[in-house]
């Protein structure tokens, strides 16, 4: 007997039949012996409603009434699930976050998990029932409900893989695995059959939309095995794990792209100590996430700051910018809304040289200004133009042999 959590995301829960879909896949897991966990998404676009809703009402709502308001799509769906389960003759219970509980600390509509209590979804397990759990959503310490930023029922069910010690995690979604890039943007994108997690994390931090980037950290760290898989086949299937030789002989495993992506530039910063701890701190503490920087060469005691952030953060970001450049004495703030971040990962890059150099010139053979490039062991990542984004993805990804034979 194993141990299985299994993630169902939106599409995979989108209307009645689909979710008698899932029902199915999840019985056939439980008569084969298996103890099973599963983790289910709102149903596709409802979360986007509830967001539209809250904005409808209050412009800027209060964000601990937006994080209750859209966590109740999740209650939607698991309700639904436990009922088909029962009616077909299978033990199911379903859970809201702060049933189970799953901790998080406070940071609303960006929670991060702490702790999860298993001795609710243990007793369930123990008496043969199938637990449903509500992703994207927790509990702060005053029981107030959080949600764990889009895409966080990928989250969830890491996190629960590995308080419950589950065998492997299966995510279900409208993809049949992870692939070199995305399918719809190349035509001959390759399916991966297993790809490390620190690819993996990379990539989901440079725009792939397969998995939250948070969800392969927690699966690193505790050595979950998580499997891709697609909700309306059998077929394919990646499995994102351990590193292992095979990585190493491809130099590129995948290019990924993110159009989620604003440029702020902080011009004639003073070069003194400080400042930029003065810039950054207060983003920070509002939990904007600071991707690529960029600090320009001082002349006349002066410098230009460039990072990016992501373009939902843009406006209040530049909120709390403009009063800390009026405070340290630089020049303005410009903002560019009009770029993308286009990257190449791989863990063979570690023992290959000149893949940065190559990256850039087959850019420059496209025409592609590079406006700022960021790298680490396994990554290389150039910010374009938002209109070269295809283009920079297809020959990059032909230039790196990715192409489907």
């Amino acid at each position: 007997m194993a141990l299985v959590v299994q993630k169902y995301g939106g599409t995979s829960v989108a209307n009645l039949e689909k979710i008698e879909k899932v029902a199915e896949k999840v019985i056939r897991t439980k008569k084969a012996g298996n103890d099973v966990v599963v983790v289910l998404s709102a149903m596709a676009g409802e979360t986007d409603r509830l967001i539209q809703l809250a904005h409808q009402a209050a412009g800027d709502p209060d964000k601990r009434e937006y994080d209750a308001l859209i966590s109740t799509g999740e209650q939607l769906t698991v309700c639904l699930l436990a009922m088909i389960l029962i009616k077909h003759g299978c033990a199911a219970r379903s859970f809201l976050g702060f049933q189970v509980k799953v901790h998080t600390d406070q940071a609303y509509t960006k929670a991060r998990i702490l702790d999860i209590d298993k001795d609710v979804i243990k007793a369930e397990l123990d008496r043969g029932a199938v637990v449903i759990v509500a992703g994207f959503q927790g509990v702060d310490e005053a029981n107030n409900i959080t949600t764990l930023g889009r895409g966080g029922s990928d989250t969830s069910a890491v996190a629960l893989a590995a308080a419950l010690g589950a065998d492997v995690c299966d995510i279900y979604t409208d993809v049949d695995g992870v692939y070199t890039t995305d399918p719809n943007v190349c035509n001959k994108a390759r399916r991966l059959a297993k790809i490390s997690y620190d690819e993996m994390l990379e990539m989901a931090r440079a725009g792939a939309k397969v998995l939250q980037p948070r969800s392969v950290e927690l699966a690193k760290k505790y050595a979950v095995p998580v499997y891709v898989k697609s909700s309306f086949t059998d077929d394919g299937g990646t499995l994102v794990t351990k590193e292992d030789e095979d990585m190493e002989k491809e130099v590129v495993a995948g290019v990924t792209y993110d159009r989620d992506q604003a440029k702020i530039t902080v011009v004639r910063v003073p070069d003194r100590p400080g400042v930029a701890a003065r810039l950054f701190g207060p983003l920070s503490e509002n939990h904007i996430v600071v991707d690529m920087i960029i600090q320009n060469a001082s002349v006349d005691g002066y410098t230009d700051l460039t990072f990016t952030v992501s373009r939902k953060d843009i406006k209040e970001a530049r909120r709390i910018l403009e009063e800390v450049v009026k405070e340290v004495g630089a020049d303005r703030l410009e903002v560019d809304e009009d770029v993308a971040k286009v990257s190449i990962i791989g863990v063979g890059m570690i023992s290959h040289a000149g893949v940065a150099a190559k990256m850039f010139s087959v850019l420059a053979q496209e025409g592609i200004n590079i406006m700022m490039i960021s790298t680490s062991e396994i990554k290389v990542s150039c910010v374009v133009k938002a209109k070269y984004t295809e283009l920079a993805v297809t020959v990059l990804h032909s230039a790196f042999g990715l192409d489907r034979a």
